[in-house]
């Protein structure tokens, strides 16, 4: 499988990608600093520089031309203002969305967050986060491509113990980040994923487990 990340430098993105590339897979890495590339080469992926904020749909169609998913992992990341949790979180999973479309890629995983299925309407910057996310969700659910929504409890960068529960309805709790880019990488190779929405936290069956009895599910 040919896979392009969107946020290609991210904590999940880097962790996802070496997953990928071990299983023999061939990732595109997708990042706005040119002096991340050396980063993304040494995890075995191929840096695109591309920018989702200031890209148009059409650029970013011919950085993913010919790949067989995408997976959207970008974010504006902590100490960011609500501004660019619009137009990064919201606005870039959206360009992407209409990029895949343009260039023919089926697959399409976006990592949101729970609290999107029912985001607050406050305006401190959590609250922005949440409905950019729900909005980016909604517009992904409503597609023609092959999506799949994770949403993760709360993050955390403890190694991953490989033990998850993955629900169809929305529960908290805290995952971390190794098991999630490794719930990723089981959903990316399987059919059963598409057109699901999955909630994601720790403690519970292995992920293979965990993947099977979610899917399983309707």
């Amino acid at each position: 499988m040919e896979v392009a990340i969107a946020g290609g430098h991210g904590k999940i993105a880097r962790r996802l990608a070496r997953l990928l590339v071990a299983r023999g897979d061939r990732v595109h890495g997708l990042i706005r600093n040119q002096a991340h590339a050396g980063d993304l080469e040494a995890d075995g992926s191929e840096p695109v520089v591309c920018d989702l904020e200031t890209a148009g749909a059409r650029e970013i169609a011919e950085a993913i031309g010919g790949v067989d998913a995408v997976v959207f992992a970008a974010g504006a990341g902590p100490g960011s203002g609500a501004a660019r949790k619009l137009t990064v979180d919201r606005d870039g999973a959206i360009k992407l969305l209409e990029a895949a479309r343009t260039a023919a890629v089926e697959g399409y995983v976006i990592v949101s967050s729970v609290g999107a299925e029912r985001p607050p309407d406050g305006d401190d910057v959590f609250s922005v986060y949440l409905r950019a996310k729900a909005e980016a969700d909604r517009a992904v659910a409503e597609s023609d491509r092959a999506w799949t929504i994770v949403r993760p409890g709360a993050l955390t960068d403890d190694p991953g113990s490989g033990l998850v529960r993955i629900d169809t309805e929305p529960f908290r709790g805290r995952v971390s980040r190794d098991d999630v880019a490794a719930v990723l990488a089981a959903l990316l190779h399987e059919p059963r994923a598409v057109r699901r929405t999955l909630y994601v936290n720790g403690d519970g069956g292995t992920i293979e487990q965990a993947v099977a009895k979610a899917l399983s599910a309707r």
